[in-house]
């Protein structure tokens, strides 16, 4: 797979509060960078500036197969039309990324379950954008079909921690390695919290590939 002039990308800023996404082209590249032409706000249509250092998560679909990538502004330039400069980890570093079904990944980040205004912590087993799996032990604390509160702790690499709350339902309980975990499906979830989950489980996928 190969990166090419006239690439359509979206764009999204990382770590915003709002979710926002953006839309930009490939004008040219190289061995270590991409020029694009300014992002434009999805939805209002609206030029977006980003400072030199700004954190990008960038997708884009070729041949029907959605990749991605995280950048880095770097500078700009104006060649006939103005561009950004983004630092490029080159093609060999794209992810190959699932739109039907959310990529889950192994995580033990911290989860505190709300039962009824009391609060419990346990350590989550793996997470995707469309639901969870906890590390119960051998207690009895969930039963199938049961709704409950979630706060799920997401930390990045840049050390900023996201806090997630949203509502779950247990929709299995099974056995592994001699403990119990309970498979939970967000039944109520904010936009912008599913993409803090997605960009999320899209860094545990680049640091376990550059840990092979």
């Amino acid at each position: 797979m190969r990166l090419t002039i006239g690439t359509t990308l979206t764009i999204d800023k990382d770590f915003t509060e709002s979710g926002d996404k953006y839309k930009s082209k490939v004008v040219d590249y190289g061995d270590s960078y991409v020029m694009i032409d300014y992002p434009t706000h999805i939805e209002t249509g609206k030029s977006a500036f980003f400072m030199d250092g700004t954190q990008l998560l960038i997708s884009f679909v070729e041949n029907k197969t959605s990749y991605a990538f995280r950048a880095e502004v770097t500078g700009r330039m104006k060649k006939g039309i103005p561009m950004l400069k983004l630092a490029y980890p080159g093609d060999d570093q794209l992810i190959k990324i699932q739109r039907r079904e959310f990529v889950r990944v192994d995580t033990t980040i911290d989860v505190a379950v709300d039962f009824g205004g009391l609060f419990q912590q346990f350590v989550a087993e793996d997470i995707s954008a469309g639901g969870i799996a906890i590390n119960i032990g051998q207690e009895d604390a969930f039963e199938e079909n049961e709704y409950v509160g979630l706060t799920i702790a997401l930390p990045f690499i840049n050390d900023d921690i996201k806090y997630v709350k949203t509502t779950a339902k247990t929709v299995r309980i099974w056995e592994k390695d001699e403990r119990r975990i309970a498979s939970m499906q967000f039944s109520s979830i904010e936009t912008t919290d599913r993409q803090n989950i997605i960009r999320f489980c899209f860094e545990r996928q680049l640091q376990a590939r550059n840990e092979k």
